[in-house]
């Protein structure tokens, strides 16, 4: 038997679910899932729940759209996963119906225009790239200098300083160090030869 579920999310502890939750019951919603983090975290314990719980032809309900996803990619991506589930999506404030034609419509039009956004930024960072290589530059940060990396080998292995100490008083990362070491050893020969 079909539900409709309703998933009511506001961002912090300090905020009230109240008018969500009452616009999900009036909508029809049989039981509601109700969470208190951002959007922005991956790990959303009653998103989890209310994910296992959903059944094909249920109907997720939303009061808007910004209360389940964190961005349009990320929406078109649950929007897949639902109809792969068969499951519908419905959002109040936009007036979203997955089980509708214009619903569906409306979400292809937001995926082309996500796709869209996707390729003018790659277009944009290779014409960027294109024109840097022609003025002779190359991407990435400049390479440290050799000196100050051998400066901080030297420190590092007859010091009792760390290497976050010495890798903060030169100011380069841990990372680098570590990378250098890495690359020194890996050039010595191996030892008896």
């Amino acid at each position: 038997m079909s539900q409709m579920i309703g998933y009511a999310r506001v961002s912090s502890a300090g905020q009230n679910l109240d008018a969500q939750i009452d616009l999900l019951e009036k909508a029809g919603c049989a039981r509601v899932f109700r969470e208190k983090i951002s959007g922005t975290k991956t790990d959303r314990p009653e998103w989890e729940a209310l994910m296992s719980y959903l059944r094909s032809g249920d109907t997720l309900m939303i009061t808007e759209l910004s209360r389940m996803s964190r961005s349009l990619a990320h929406l078109l991506d649950l929007v897949k996963i639902f109809k792969e589930r068969g499951v519908e999506l419905k959002s109040l404030r936009e007036n979203i119906d997955t089980a509708t034609a214009t619903g569906r419509a409306f979400l292809s039009i937001m995926g082309a225009i996500a796709q869209m956004e996707i390729e003018l930024k790659s277009e944009r960072a290779a014409a960027g790239r294109e024109a840097a290589k022609a003025r002779g530059k190359s991407g990435g940060r400049p390479a440290l200098p050799r000196d100050t990396l051998e400066q901080a080998r030297i420190l590092y292995e007859n010091s009792d300083r760390s290497a976050a100490q010495i890798c903060e008083t030169l100011g380069f990362s841990r990372r680098s160090l570590f990378d250098y070491l890495r690359k020194r050893k890996e050039k010595e020969p191996p030892a008896g030869e």
